[in-house]
């Protein structure tokens, strides 16, 4: 489905602090991450430069909120939804899921707005502009009871 993508990982030792659970920071790091995959996922790319013409995706909103440590070796499944989608931009919802005995709790959720941005050979700066056709006829905004299901 073009309005949803799930990547999976194991923590790493390197994305724990001292008390051994992971900072905070790495869930905006795996947010971006599932993105690009989602991306490549579609044949597309987050990132294009040719003939001095770059494109990209600028980041304009972030936000996630913790119920619950995630530590070392765990397993957690990253599902990026698509929230929304205007001529310039996507809001991606993303639910963090730590893995266990088949089943799995949700420990974190996070938020990322994202601009298509271009800047031409010879700017200085970069402007939003329409996303490109190949990804507006590809990505689609999940359905209300996906995004948010009864009970959730």
């Amino acid at each position: 489905m073009p309005y949803e993508f799930v990547k999976e990982r194991t923590i790493e030792f390197s994305e724990t602090d001292m008390a051994g659970i992971v900072h905070f920071a790495n869930f905006f790091r795996w947010m971006e991450s599932t993105e690009h995959a989602f991306f490549r996922s579609l044949g597309q790319t987050i990132h294009v430069n040719e003939g001095g013409r770059m494109q990209g995706w600028a980041r304009v909103h972030a936000s996630c909120d913790y119920r619950e440590p995630v530590r070392y070796q765990d397993v957690v499944e990253v599902r990026l939804l698509v929230r929304e989608k205007r001529p310039s931009a996507l809001t991606y919802d993303f639910r963090f899921t730590k893995r266990e005995n088949g089943g799995g709790r949700e420990v974190a959720r996070g938020t990322l707005t994202v601009v298509c941005v271009a800047r031409g050979p010879g700017e200085e700066h970069m402007r939003p502009e329409p996303m490109p056709p190949a990804v507006a006829e590809l990505v689609e905004v999940a359905p209300p009871e996906v995004l948010d299901p009864p009970g959730d």
